[in-house]
C-alpha cells in the first residue's frame, strides 16, 4: 500500500507546498496553510514507481453526425433563460449566493418543476436532492411552505461523497442531481475536514466525472466568503460548466440569477425573481418593478435604459449634491462602480466647469440592482447635473451613453433594444448618443435627442422650464 504523505495546502487558493510556512506563496494569505495528509498516488491513481501503459484514446472529428443534446425545460422561464435555454444533460451547474438568499428555495422549486409537481415542460424527469445542511424532515417542512409536498422529488440527507456515488452510479440514476451544498460534502479518502479546499475539489471532481459518464444533470449549491466570491478553489469554477450566482439585498423582495460563466448559453444573462411567502415567484417584466416607486419630479433622478445580457431593463439612478461640512467631501455609491463615479465627476468638473468639489455626492441604483456597464455613466452624469441644478429630467425622459476623458458621448450597443424597452414602458424623450452611420434609424416613435458632448447636455437643462 502506498505510504501517506503529509500535504500542506492553502485553504484561500488550494496551493500546495512541501513544508508549513506562516504565509502563502500563492495568494499571499497569512495562517491559511493547513497539513492534510492523503494518498501519495501520482495522477490517475497510479503510486510513485508504478507504470502502467495507458490504453489509445480514439479521436473523431469535429463535425459529427450525433443530434445536439436535447436541453430539459423547467418551466421557470427565468431560470431556464439563464441556463441558456433549459439543462443540458451531463452539464454540473454552480449555484452561489450569500447565506439565506434563496439558493435551496429556488433548486427545491426547479426540482419540483422537473418531476411534473410545478409548471414545468417536462414530465415525469427523476430528480434527487442530497441535502448536507438540512434534514428530510425540514426539507418537507420547505416544500410544504412553497405548496410542493405533493412533487415527486427524491430526498436524503447525506454528506458521504462515496454514499451518493454508490447511489447515483446505476443504470437508473436520476435524469437531475441536487448538491447542497458542495462545501459539506466529504470523500473519506482524504483526513481533511469538510469545507477545506482539498475535499471540496475532490468531492466536485467525483460527482461530475459521475454526472458526465451516466448523463445527469448535476447542480451544486456553493457557498460564498464575506468577499462575495464562491468559497474552495478557484478550480471549481473551472471544473463546472455553468456558474450561476444568486443576489440580491436583504431589504427588498426581488432576487438576480446572473451567469457569470456558462457554456451552453450566453454570459451575463439574468434572471429576475420575487421572494413572496409562497416562494420564488417569475418576474416578467423587470423594468416594471425597478420603476414602480419612482417619483418623476424630483431631481437628481434619471432612468437609464441598461442591457443585462440580452434583455433590456430600465432602473432608476439617484444622485444628491449637497454641500459638506468635511474637509474631505464625501463619495458614497451603492450599486455602481465608485471608480467610475470618480470619472464622471472629474469629467464634469474639468470639461463643462461643474465644481462638486465642496459637495457630497450620493449615488444609488434603485431597487438593488447592480450596474456594470458604461452605458450608464451619461445616465449618471444626468443624475448629477439634475441634483446640482435642482432641476428635473422631464416625464418620460430615459438616459444612456459612454463618456470620454474629453467629455465626448460615445454610442452604445443594442440602442434600439433599449429604446424599444422604453417606449413600451411608455417614455417619450431618450437622451442618446449619437448614431453611427451605419446604424438604421430606430422606429420607436420616441422623440431622440442625440448628446455628442456633455456640454449638449447642460444645454439640454437649460432648455427645461424653471
Amino acid at each position: 500500500m502506498a505510504k501517506a504523505a503529509p500535504r500542506f495546502v492553502c485553504q484561500s487558493c488550494g496551493t500546495a507546498h512541501v513544508r508549513w510556512s506562516g504565509r502563502c506563496e500563492g495568494c499571499g494569505e497569512w495562517n491559511s496553510i493547513v497539513e492534510e495528509t492523503g494518498r501519495d498516488s501520482a495522477p490517475g491513481g497510479l503510486g510513485r514507481g508504478q507504470r502502467k501503459a495507458g490504453r489509445p484514446i480514439e479521436l473523431v472529428g469535429l463535425a459529427g453526425s450525433e443530434a445536439p443534446l436535447p436541453r430539459r425545460c423547467s418551466g421557470i422561464l427565468e431560470f431556464d433563460r439563464v441556463c441558456g435555454g433549459g439543462l443540458v444533460p451531463g452539464s454540473a451547474i454552480l449555484v452561489g449566493g450569500d447565506p439565506g438568499i434563496g439558493k435551496s428555495t429556488l433548486l427545491l422549486q426547479v426540482a419540483a418543476a422537473l418531476t411534473g409537481g410545478g409548471s414545468g415542460r417536462e414530465a415525469g424527469l427523476d430528480c434527487a436532492y442530497f441535502s448536507g445542511e438540512e434534514a428530510v424532515d425540514q426539507i418537507r417542512l420547505r416544500a410544504e411552505r412553497l405548496a410542493l409536498a405533493g412533487s415527486r422529488v427524491q430526498l436524503a440527507a447525506a454528506t458521504s461523497v462515496r454514499d451518493i456515488l454508490a447511489t447515483l452510479d446505476n443504470a437508473r440514476a436520476p435524469q437531475v442531481v441536487i448538491i447542497d451544498s458542495i462545501q459539506t460534502m466529504y470523500a473519506d479518502s482524504l483526513d481533511s475536514a469538510p469545507g477545506t479546499v482539498s475535499q471540496v475539489r475532490a468531492s466536485a471532481q467525483e460527482l461530475i466525472r459521475l454526472a458526465k459518464q451516466r448523463g445527469f444533470a448535476l447542480l451544486l449549491v456553493g457557498h460564498v466568503t464575506k468577499d462575495g466570491v464562491i468559497a474552495g478553489p478557484k478550480v471549481l469554477e473551472h471544473m463546472v460548466d455553468a456558474v450561476l450566482t444568486f443576489e440580491g439585498e436583504r431589504s427588498h423582495q426581488f432576487r438576480l440569477l446572473r451567469a457569470t460563466k456558462n457554456r451552453f448559453g450566453p454570459t451575463d444573462e439574468i434572471g429576475v425573481f420575487e421572494m413572496t411567502d409562497r416562494g420564488l415567484q417569475e418576474v416578467a417584466n423587470p423594468s416594471a418593478l425597478f420603476l414602480a416607486e419612482r417619483n418623476a419630479n424630483i431631481s437628481g433622478a434619471a432612468v437609464f435604459a441598461g442591457l443585462e445580457g440580452t434583455r433590456p431593463v430600465l432602473v432608476e439612478i439617484e444622485a444628491l449634491v449637497s454641500p459638506s461640512p468635511l474637509a474631505t467631501p464625501r463619495r458614497a455609491v451603492v450599486g455602481w462602480d465608485g471608480g467610475r463615479l470618480s470619472m464622471v465627476l472629474a469629467v464634469l468638473e474639468a470639461r463643462c466647469g461643474l465644481t462638486l468639489a465642496g459637495k457630497d455626492v450620493y449615488l444609488n441604483v434603485a431597487g438593488g440592482l447592480r450596474i456594470t456597464e458604461p452605458a450608464a455613466d451619461l445616465a449618471v452624469a444626468a443624475a448629477l447635473v439634475s441634483s446640482a441644478r435642482d432641476r428635473a429630467l422631464p416625464e418620460g425622459c430615459v438616459v444612456f451613453g459612454e463618456l470620454g476623458l474629453s467629455g465626448e458621448v460615445r454610442p452604445v450597443s443594442q440602442a434600439e433594444a433599449r429604446l424599444k424597452e422604453a417606449s413600451k414602458l411608455g417614455f417619450t424623450t431618450a437622451l442618446r448618443p449619437a448614431r453611427r452611420r451605419k446604424d438604421k434609424p430606430e422606429g420607436s416613435g420616441m422623440t431622440l435627442r442625440e448628446i455628442r458632448h456633455l456640454l449638449d447636455l447642460f444645454d439640454f437643462f437649460a432648455e427645461l422650464p424653471e
